[in-house]
C-alpha cells in the first residue's frame, strides 16, 4: 500500500523532532553524586554539582526575572516537595566556555529544612536563559537518621566567651553507617533552637568506648579509639569551633583524660604524634604492626573512601 504524501510529511516530521530530543537535552549535562545515602539529621549534606556545557557556545548563566540559574530540587519520597529556607537564593553570574565542565560541592543543611527523619529525593537544576530551558540531573535519595546518644549535657556559656550567659546543650552519639561506626558531637542552643554543629569526629571502634569531659570553661574534650592502640583526641568550643585535633599512640594501659589543677584536660598514658611523619617513616620502612592513624580532616579522614568529605565545600 503506498503512504499518502501528507502521512509522509507527518512520519518524517515525527522523526525529525525525535532525533532532535536527545540533541536538545545534551546541550547541558547536570550530574550530582553523594558520598553516602545515609546521614545523621543535622550533619553537613554535600552534594557535588557538575555542569558541562554542551551547546558548542558559551553560555551565560546568570539569575533572571526571579529565577536562579542553579538551583534544587527536593522532595520527600512520597512527593512532598521541600522549599528553601528564605524566599530567595542568588547566584553568581558564570560564564561557561563550550565544552567547558564544572564541579561544586554545596551543603545542603544550612539551605532546606531536611532535617525530619526519612527519605528525600533530590535533583539540581540549571536554568539557562538564553536556550529558554532548564535541565534537571538524574533524582538520587538519602535518608536522614539519628544516632545513639551516648552522653548528654547541658550547660551554661561562661559571660567572656561569644554567646556569653545563654545555655548549651552537648549531645555525644554514635552512628552506624555501612563500612564503620562513627563518632558524632552535636551543640545545641536549646532556647532558640540553633544547632551549632553537628562534627562527625571520626571511626569509633566496637570494643572501645569514648571519653568526654568537660574544663573549667565548660569546653568539650574527646578521646576517642580509632584503631588498635590509636587515638584521637578533639577540642571543641561551645558555638563549635575545633580548637585541637590530636593523635596519640598508647603507651601501656588505654589512655585516658586527666583535670590538671590549672582547669585544663590533658592526655595521659599515651604518646602524641603527627600521622604525616610517621607516613613517610612507614613508607621508607614499611610494618603491619604500628600503622599511623591520620587526623580525619579535609585532606585525610579515617572513614572509607566513600564516606569522605570532599574539599571544595560551598555552603550558602
Amino acid at each position: 500500500m503506498t503512504m499518502p504524501p501528507i502521512f509522509k510529511k507527518i512520519v518524517a516530521l515525527f522523526f525529525l523532532l525525535a532525533a532532535a530530543v536527545p540533541a536538545a537535552r545534551a546541550q547541558m549535562q547536570v550530574d550530582i553524586t553523594l558520598k553516602r545515602t545515609l546521614y545523621l539529621t543535622y550533619e553537613p549534606l554535600i552534594v557535588n554539582v557538575t555542569i558541562q556545557n554542551l551547546t558548542g557556545n558559551s553560555l551565560n548563566l546568570r539569575d533572571t526575572e526571579g529565577i536562579p540559574w542553579f538551583g534544587f530540587q527536593i522532595e520527600t519520597l512520597d512527593g512532598r516537595p521541600i522549599a528553601a529556607h528564605g524566599s530567595q537564593h542568588t547566584n553568581e553570574p558564570l560564564l561557561l566556555k563550550a565544552g567547558e565542565k564544572l564541579t561544586r560541592a554545596v551543603n545542603l543543611t544550612p539551605l532546606y529544612p531536611i532535617s525530619e527523619f526519612g527519605g528525600y529525593r533530590i535533583r539540581a537544576s540549571i536554568h539557562a536563559q538564553s536556550l529558554g530551558r532548564t535541565f534537571s540531573s538524574q533524582p538520587l535519595n538519602v535518608e536522614i537518621t539519628e544516632g545513639r546518644p551516648l552522653f548528654e549535657k547541658t550547660v551554661g556559656v561562661p559571660a567572656d566567651q561569644p554567646g556569653g550567659g545563654e545555655t548549651r546543650k552537648i549531645t555525644l552519639l554514635s552512628h552506624r553507617l555501612p563500612n564503620s561506626t562513627q563518632l558524632y558531637l552535636r551543640i545545641v542552643n536549646p532556647d532558640r533552637g540553633v544547632v551549632h554543629c553537628t562534627h562527625r569526629l571520626g571511626r569509633l571502634v566496637s570494643y572501645g568506648s569514648p571519653e568526654i569531659r568537660l574544663d573549667s570553661a565548660n569546653q568539650i574534650h574527646v578521646l576517642q579509639n580509632v584503631a588498635p592502640k590509636s587515638f584521637l583526641y578533639s577540642h571543641i568550643g561551645l558555638n563549635g569551633e575545633v580548637l585541637q585535633r590530636k593523635t596519640y599512640q598508647q603507651n601501656i594501659k588505654r589512655p585516658a583524660l586527666k583535670h590538671g589543677a590549672d582547669g585544663l584536660i590533658t592526655v595521659i598514658g599515651a604518646q602524641e604524634y603527627d600521622p604525616a611523619s610517621e607516613a613517610e617513616k612507614q613508607a621508607t620502612t614499611p610494618s603491619i604492626t604500628d600503622r599511623p592513624v591520620p587526623l580525619p580532616d579535609s585532606d585525610t579522614d579515617l572513614s572509607p573512601s566513600d564516606e569522605r568529605r570532599p574539599k571544595n565545600l560551598l555552603s550558602r
